[in-house]
């Protein structure tokens, strides 16, 4: 992905049905996060927001979002985030998640990636803190994730 991801972002975001269609670009990569139909509402470095709707396919015996659902937008908005903010000489992998569930998950759910820590340039792997919080409709946070993000550089 990288920065042709941010800036295929940025192409495509300009036209009406830029977000969905972005969106849709994103599923088709990873198949999987096409599970819970995010829906990207912004991207850019060190930040990254989306969107899922609360709708039967992706709801618990409870009546909310299921966790899992959570988990895979936390992860995929955490990966986004992190693959355009990474210098180009690096690459990515998660390694691991912690994950908080804070209150009842209804409702259109907003998740928001940011980095817990700078982002560098290194000839080592390092591991790189992510952090997703999860809103519902009334900004409450219902459920909130830490990313392990393992950076190496790229093999030549």
């Amino acid at each position: 992905m990288s920065a042709n991801v941010l800036s295929l972002y940025k192409k495509l975001t300009r036209y009406p049905a830029g977000h969905w269609l972005f969106s849709r670009a994103v599923c088709f990569k990873a198949p999987y996060f096409g599970s819970i139909k995010p829906r990207f509402e912004s991207l850019e470095s060190n930040r990254c927001t989306a969107t899922i709707q609360h709708r039967r396919a992706v709801t618990n015996h409870l009546g909310t979002v299921h966790a899992i659902a959570l988990c895979n937008l936390a992860e995929l908005t955490g990966g986004v985030m992190t693959d355009v903010s990474i210098p180009k000489s690096m690459r990515w992998i998660p390694v691991g998640m912690q994950v908080e569930y804070l209150k009842k998950a209804v409702g259109t759910l907003r998740a928001i990636a940011t980095p817990a820590a700078p982002i560098v340039e290194s000839d080592a792997p390092y591991d790189l803190p992510v952090n997703v919080d999860i809103e519902n409709p009334a900004k409450e946070t219902v459920f909130r994730a830490r990313i392990t993000m393992r950076v190496s550089p790229r093999k030549s």
